[in-house]
């Protein structure tokens, strides 16, 4: 009696591939770096009953050495924690202020959903493309400006609205971004709408948000 043949289902999707998770730069940091990193990993580590719960400042920790997530950063990470690089991997790509490209010193994001969208922010979007000379996701040659659109600022009151640094630019405009990008290329950053009275470059940011001093060895 022979075995009825089995049909395989045909399998439809509307997305494309997704291509495997993967991060470059160094796959090992010098012995001076390490040292540096690992000590203030230590104070981070020590505020948490279990030590995996510092992954999150951790990550921003590696960030604020490497201006993204590295090969020797993910490593670092797992190792200080007892984690995979899988588990590291996992984490760092669910949160999109982890960066997987090298970026600048100003990472400047316009927002372009719906209504930051009708009231400019994809005129804002197409200005700066065009003035920087990079498409979003890019930075500039000289490594001040990385350009980006993101989806919602959740501060649709003040639409149209640009983060640069995950601070605050409101209701602003073609002409008001120009000026904005053209200061922080000039190493002349403005104020942010709200928030904190002075702008922080991308690294620093990083390191304010891995809860250590603004500059490594400095007073908290």
């Amino acid at each position: 009696m022979s075995t009825p043949s089995r049909t395989v289902p045909i399998m439809f999707t509307t997305s494309e591939p997704v291509p495997p998770i993967s991060f470059d730069g160094p796959a090992d940091y010098p012995t001076d770096v390490l040292a540096s990193l690992t000590a203030e990993s230590d104070d981070i580590v020590a505020r948490y009953p279990e030590s995996r719960s510092a992954l999150l400042p951790l990550l921003h920790l590696v960030q604020s050495n490497d201006g993204y997530l590295t090969r020797a950063g993910v490593a670092f990470c797992a190792d200080r924690l007892g984690l995979t690089t899988a588990q590291v991997a996992s984490v760092a790509t669910f949160y999109s202020m982890y960066r997987q490209q090298p970026t600048g010193e100003y990472l400047v994001g316009v927002c372009t959903n719906t209504l930051c969208a009708v009231m400019g922010g994809d005129a804002i979007l197409a200005d700066l493309t065009q003035r920087l000379g990079i498409a979003p996701g890019e930075t500039t040659p000289d490594g001040s400006v990385t350009l980006e659109h993101v989806e919602c600022n959740a501060a649709c009151d003040h639409a149209p609205v640009v983060m640069v640094n995950w601070e605050f630019f409101d209701a602003q405009t073609p002409e008001s971004a120009a000026r904005l990008v053209a200061d922080l290329q000039a190493g002349q950053p403005p104020a942010p709408s709200r928030g904190a009275p002075a702008l922080c470059t991308f690294r620093q940011t990083a390191r304010l948000l891995a809860g250590v001093p603004e500059q490594p060895g400095g007073a908290s």
